[in-house]
């Protein structure tokens, strides 16, 4: 069996009222998504999603022609292409549903079976006040939620802090409560400082009182010495890794006892075939591998396959925030959205491959490129 095409699309669908994201100072009026297939001879079809492809354009022959079975040789490829131009790694997770459809296996089976359900923790993008998040957190729970994840960012971390302590006397201990800081990346158009390692454990201090599980990105992205130094002096577990870029950097978080967490995202970095390195690396450290998914529905399913299929994760990214980041909105491409059972579990089918579909028409709908 060779590899006869890989197609490329992008697809963009109009946010109205925008989607104001915790993260950035911009209103987003726009979700854009882009689809890669890789098709074989034999007429098999692998589907992924994820970062823009930017820079795979000329390098389609690098995999024409190739079995598509060949899955480290082509993360190799993969991996040198993000070093001399973009992150293409929605490719490697096409390859991978690809690989369980050749197969007849769900790729939560190919990469070692060990669970076929993973908890998921809501991921909530907006700054709500507080009692709105309060309430916000009650409908988590009654959705079947054991887990939620609550946004930072409003400027004044003891702002974040009233919001956060609202929704601990609303909800007592019904939720296990995560933070993220916001403070290891920027978008480009955003300047402001990171916290300093004072700053931040100030803020730790506050999240033991409030019985927090993980804070998520406390510091500068390249600060291991200073994530290293807040992990020392908090009982919270220091989270990190949802954008860094290279393999041996997550390496060098978990060998230097930087991060209790881990979260690197398959759709953003190494794809499956990378991360499943990270994820046995980081049990073998006694560090938790549990994904960043905040790209859409395709993202989720196969960040959850890795996790599920080789790890052992408390819980795993879900995003959503209704109505303003509805599974209508973060999946709309999809035949089906990605949710949770009334369990709060993302539970994997015995379909070949990742086990979702695409929506064609609404794909020929949106399409810009």
């Amino acid at each position: 069996m060779k590899i006869t095409a890989i197609d490329v699309s992008h697809h963009r669908l109009a946010l109205d009222p925008p989607f104001h994201a915790s993260w950035d100072t911009r209103p987003r009026e726009n979700f854009d998504a882009t689809i890669v297939r890789v098709t074989t001879d034999e007429g098999l079809t692998g589907i992924g999603s994820g970062d823009a492809m930017v820079g795979f354009a000329g390098h389609e022959h690098l995999f024409l022609g190739e079995d598509p079975m060949c899955l480290e040789r082509h993360f190799r490829v993969l991996d040198n292409i993000a070093f001399h131009y973009g992150r293409c790694w929605p490719l490697d997770l096409a390859l991978w549903d690809l690989a369980g459809k050749i197969t007849g296996q769900p790729v939560w089976k190919l990469l070692g079976g060990r669970n076929d359900r993973v908890p998921a923790y809501a991921s909530s993008g907006t700054l709500r006040g507080p009692d709105a998040l309060a309430d916000a957190a009650e409908a988590y729970i009654a959705r079947g939620f054991r887990a939620l994840k609550i946004r930072f960012h409003r400027g004044d971390w003891r702002d974040d802090i009233a919001a956060l302590a609202a929704v601990r006397a609303r909800i007592g201990g019904r939720l296990t409560l995560m933070v993220d800081c916001n403070q290891g990346w920027r978008m480009p158009w955003d300047t402001a400082p990171p916290w300093t390692l004072k700053d931040a454990l100030a803020v730790a201090r506050e999240l033991e009182r409030l019985d927090v599980y993980w804070m998520e990105e406390p510091l500068h992205r390249g600060d291991r010495e200073g994530m290293r130094r807040l992990r020392e002096a908090t009982d919270v577990r220091i989270a990190a890794g949802e954008m860094t870029r290279e393999l041996y950097e997550f390496r060098d978080l978990i060998v230097d006892g930087a991060i209790d967490i881990v979260q690197p995202d398959a759709a953003l970095v190494g794809g499956i075939t990378g991360l499943r390195r990270v994820a046995v690396m980081a049990e073998e450290h006694g560090i938790v591998f549990t994904p960043h998914t905040w790209t859409n529905g395709l993202g989720v399913i196969a960040n959850a396959h890795l996790t599920a299929g080789l790890g052992c994760a408390p819980f795993i990214e879900f995003p959503f925030d209704p109505p303003e980041w509805s599974l209508d909105r973060r999946d709309f491409f999809l035949e089906m959205p990605v949710d949770v059972d009334a369990n709060g579990d993302l539970v994997l089918s015995e379909m070949p491959g990742l086990g979702v579909s695409l929506d064609e028409e609404q794909l020929k709908a949106t399409r810009i490129g």
